[in-house]
């Protein structure tokens, strides 16, 4: 069972565009030593969908290594049901401990379609799989109850931001898995902003991007979630995280590229982004700079 803040690594790439596991690998340790609840590698944050078979497994087998088994290690799959199966196969034979299960690409999916496609991922392997309701994948209630029902599915991701829905799949599979572990996670893109709303609901686990780039302030306000310091909460998100949403809105794929630049000012180079996502530009630099500052001001005052 996962526990405290999810950290989303990026994947470093050299100024050819190739992989830098060096940097990866420095990365991730850096992260890990901050101490996150579990490693997501290969995921949105680390372009998934931009990396080859090849460049997956180097990917997941590097985090594995740089963690040195200090927290689980999540890895991304999802795409045609042949890749995203092939996927799973590539991350277990690389030690990874679980997957992301992401959305099938493209075509609309009916109820008993996307049921089907989590059953045939998820019995490639013996993983625990944790199930990304976003995009073209999403769940009913009755979707999710059954797709829950599936022995190594283990967790639900929501990445759409209904909390009606959500609240009530978070019921429904309360009420109906019995004495089965299971776990529900915000997956919207710098969740932090509204993990309070999905704490209402009883979802407590939330993917941190920040924690990439910032772990300070990713770890603050967490901590000021589990205490209960709505001042700390409200400082943090007037000052750092409601400005980093602005910024992020700006540009289709920033919820990437700003995580990169901010990764390469804590001294790690993570490079660029690949198409079609795009680089931040100049002025964005400048204002993600400023944003970063303001803060670990408020940190300072607290």
């Amino acid at each position: 069972m996962l526990d405290g803040v999810l950290f989303f690594p990026v994947t470093p790439f050299n100024t050819d565009g190739e992989l830098d596991l060096d940097a990866l690998a420095a990365h991730v340790d850096a992260g890990v030593s901050a101490g996150p609840g579990g490693v997501f590698a290969a995921c949105g944050t680390g372009e998934f969908h931009a990396l080859s078979h090849a460049e997956f497994d180097q990917v997941v087998t590097t985090t594995v290594a740089a963690t040195k088994r200090r927290v689980p290690v999540y890895a991304g799959a999802g795409g045609p049901l042949p890749i995203a199966k092939e996927f799973v196969r590539r991350a277990a034979e690389a030690g990874a401990e679980g997957i992301l299960l992401l959305p099938p690409y493209l075509v609309g999916s009916p109820e008993g379609g996307l049921v089907e496609y989590v059953r045939q991922v998820s019995a490639v392997s013996d993983l625990p799989v944790i199930v990304y309701h976003r995009g073209n994948g999403q769940f009913t209630e009755k979707s999710a109850l059954a797709v829950a029902q599936l022995p190594n599915v283990v967790g639900f991701k929501d990445g759409v931001g209904d909390l009606d829905l959500t609240s009530r799949i978070v019921r429904t599979l309360r009420d109906s898995l019995g004495d089965k572990e299971f776990q529900f996670f915000n997956g919207l893109p710098t969740a932090e902003v509204s993990q309070q709303a999905y704490r209402s609901i009883g979802v407590t686990l939330y993917s941190s991007a920040t924690f990439a780039f910032a772990p300070d302030i990713a770890l603050a306000f967490y901590n000021a979630l589990e205490e209960n310091d709505t001042s700390l909460i409200d400082d943090l998100n007037r000052e750092f995280y409601h400005p980093l949403v602005r910024l992020r809105d700006t540009t289709a794929g920033y919820a990437v590229s700003l995580v990169k630049a901010g990764v390469s000012f804590s001294g790690i180079e993570a490079g660029p982004v690949r198409a079609p996502l795009v680089n931040i530009s100049d002025a964005h630099l400048h204002e993600l700079e400023q944003i970063l500052s303001n803060g670990r001001k408020v940190l300072a005052q607290n």
